[in-house]
């Protein structure tokens, strides 16, 4: 199943970040483009001209910044929890657009692969619904996501990325897009882009006619339009795709001459000469700070006999504008501005046709030089098409971001390779110093099974926050009749919630079930509402107290130095301590567990005197065997608790040593307490969830008789 589990998640984890890296790389290095897109949504809610323009870009390159990293992180598996949930938000977001697209079409190219792949709202809502599936896979089971960078290094590969895709923007928007999806590319012959094949399907269209008639507005189709009835006043007109046919790449591109009204496309598209194009979708936002390169590129162009054009779609207000700001005298003609902002992602940019066929483009930034117009077109490189420079590109991708991440991968994994091999060492070192200590140490364990029938076998029983007061009484009563009917082969302990605790030691018979609390106070006593005090607690009849429990220092956050003064107090109340020491997942997979325990040991209880330790009982619990059902084998068991009495031993001497009780608690219940108590250093468990049925905690009890 696990292996099933590993399948599924980096199967979509794969999918999920293929698909965000080319979806937000296509939009990051086309900024305009995404603007015009977000305009277009914009318009749509009816907020048009409300949002600055200066913010739509901002988003546009955040928006397309954020969906690059998470693919990236995705793929790296950065981060996992956090970007796993952060990727099904952002799925959400975007299946919630869709759907709004997809049931009222108002926009029909969403944008989600910006010009490089085009899919109608339909297909793209199908998208993302199979990528939020997939995402929420990744969110359930994160970490089976296998890592590339260690935690450590995760920070280097996240902000390089973000680094790379915001500056590969910002280039793209000084200059133009990196790579070039839209069909006004270099190398294209518009004319030829815009015929259709004589077999191609026409796109069938539904006109609607809107009109009015005594306050009473109708629609009507070209069938049924009351063409003889002059009454209906005509006011608005729709036009619907009923059955979508070929679409040539170009296919709204044309030019007009808004004085005479004559369509100039055919005639600037078939000259035999070079053209230049002054592309300008709106004069009124263009920038004019380089109008001197442009009249010289002019200049040059009438020198030369090359024809010099300048379209816009903008107002007479707009191009009188720019006549009076740029002295411009080359003539300007009228073209859709949506088509010039495909055209070219600058404003204004330059075009350079032969023959109809886009032989080269510049933003406003990247203008010819006077240096670079030294001599006719046909003799300068600028006057042919560049050789396909794609794959230079790609290569620059590769060694500016691809290949500086796998060297950030490779080095990674040599530098965790590495710190394995020492803590390996390390653990040799501290293995091999541990047998020579165990070997020294053999009349210890010798003592030890001598002293193994003298020592006291204990089962305690941990309620934690558990039963009402009543239920307590009960399951406490119920225990005691259990034993006084089949009397215990151990000594046995229930700690229960303080509310307990003056009730249940009126049930217990003190010879069989002795009394403890869960946990007592670090003060002797004073303004501390809601603590319960060490003298509190003996008070109510109780014999012992819990104290160190994982649960308390991992949400209470008691500290060795907190535990050392509530032993102190405990001691000094006459109560009998159950100290509780022991490892989480992580420090074991560390290889760390000895030094956690002792650490604990030595900075909690290591400091009393002989006489005092005879009143504490050690109970180690592997954090991670506590409430997960997992437990720790019997033999792992064993090897900690031969430890944690080898130290005692190191501090106490080895006859306190052999004397001290040792209990296991983690997941010890009936089916395992056997195999447990088996082993000559477990010398008993302190149980939780299982101590809180008492046919349960009978069964373990038991198993002392065995």
């Amino acid at each position: 199943m696990n292996k099933f589990k590993s399948f599924l998640v980096n199967l979509c984890r794969t999918l999920l970040a293929i698909t965000f890296i080319f979806s937000g790389f296509v939009k990051s290095i086309d900024p305009l483009g995404t603007q015009y897109k977000i305009g277009d949504y914009l318009e749509a809610l009816n907020l048009a001209g409300k949002v600055p323009e200066w913010i739509q870009l901002i988003t546009s390159i955040g928006l397309s910044a954020i969906e690059f990293t998470l693919g990236v992180l995705i793929l790296l598996a950065i981060q996992r929890r956090l970007v796993s949930k952060l990727t099904v938000f952002f799925m959400v977001c975007m299946t919630a657009v869709t759907l709004w697209l997809t049931i009222g079409n108002p926009i029909q190219d969403c944008g989600c692969f910006g010009d490089a792949i085009r899919l109608s709202n339909s297909m793209t809502f199908g998208k993302n619904v199979v990528l939020l599936t997939a995402s929420i896979v990744v969110m359930k089971w994160p970490l089976y996501q296998v890592r590339f960078i260690s935690k450590t290094n995760q920070w280097i590969a996240t902000y390089f990325t973000i680094v790379f895709i915001v500056v590969a923007s910002v280039l793209s928007l000084y200059h133009l897009p990196i790579f070039d999806f839209r069909p006004y590319f270099i190398g294209q012959n518009i004319k030829k882009g815009m015929e259709i094949p004589k077999d191609a399907k026409p796109t069938v269209y539904k006109n609607t006619f809107i009109c009015v008639k005594d306050g009473v507005q109708k629609e009507f189709d070209e069938k049924n339009f009351p063409y003889d009835d002059s009454t209906w006043v005509f006011i608005d007109s729709k036009q619907e795709i009923v059955e979508q046919g070929y679409e040539p790449p170009i296919h709204d591109f044309s030019i007009t001459n808004e004085e005479t009204g004559e369509d100039l496309t055919e005639a600037i598209l078939t000259k035999k000469n070079y053209t230049f194009l002054l592309i300008s979708p709106f004069f009124e936002v263009a920038e004019d700070g380089n109008f001197g390169e442009i009249d010289y590129i002019y200049e040059y162009a009438k020198e030369h006999g090359y024809d010099f054009y300048g379209l816009s779609a903008s107002t007479d207000y707009g191009v009188k504008h720019w006549r009076d700001v740029t002295g411009a005298e080359y003539p300007i003609y009228t073209t859709d501005g949506t088509t010039l902002k495909t055209v070219i992602r600058s404003n204004p940019g330059l075009l350079l046709l032969y023959q109809g066929t886009i032989i080269n483009k510049w933003s406003h930034n990247d203008l010819p030089t006077a240096e670079e117009l030294n001599a006719p077109l046909n003799l300068l490189s600028i006057g042919h098409e560049p050789e396909d420079s794609t794959w230079s590109k790609i290569f620059a991708i590769v060694l500016c971001y691809i290949l500086p991440l796998i060297l950030l991968i490779v080095a990674d994994r040599i530098w965790a390779w590495t710190q394995w091999v020492k803590k390996r060492e390390q653990w040799l070192k501290e293995k091999e110093q541990w047998l020579v200590k165990k070997e020294q140490s053999n009349k210890l364990y010798q003592l030890l099974k001598r002293k193994r029938q003298m020592r006291k076998k204990i089962v305690a029983g941990n309620w934690k926050m558990n039963e009402t007061l009543q239920e307590g009484i009960a399951l406490a009563t119920e225990i005691n009749d259990a034993l006084k009917a089949d009397k215990p082969n151990c000594d046995v302990v229930i700690c229960t919630p303080f509310i307990h605790l003056a009730s249940v030691a009126n049930v217990l018979d003190k010879e069989l079930v002795g009394l403890g609390a869960e946990n007592c106070a670090d003060k002797e006593k004073g303004a501390y509402t809601g603590e319960v005090s060490a003298a509190m607690v003996k008070s109510t009849g109780a014999e012992y107290v819990i104290l160190g429990h994982s649960e308390r220092r991992q949400y209470y956050g008691e500290t060795a130095e907190i535990l050392k003064e509530k032993v102190q107090l405990a001691l000094a109340n006459g109560l009998k301590v159950i100290f509780c020491c022991g490892e989480s997942l992580e420090e074991r997979e560390a290889n760390k567990q000895n030094e956690v325990v002792k650490a604990e040991l030595e900075g909690s209880v290591f400091n009393l005197s002989a006489e005092e330790w005879k009143n504490i009982i050690l109970a180690y619990e592997p954090i991670w065997a506590i409430g997960t059902g997992k437990t720790a084998t019997s033999d792992q068991a064993e090897e900690m608790l031969a430890y944690i009495r080898s130290i005692v031993a190191d501090k106490f001497g080895k006859e306190i040593a052999a004397e001290t009780s040792i209990l296991y608690g983690g997941s010890c219940n009936a089916k395992n307490a056997d195999e447990l108590f088996s082993k000559p250093n477990i010398d008993g468990g302190l149980i939780g969830g299982a101590s809180l049925k008492a046919a349960d905690f009978k069964a373990i009890i038991d198993a002392w008789k065995k």
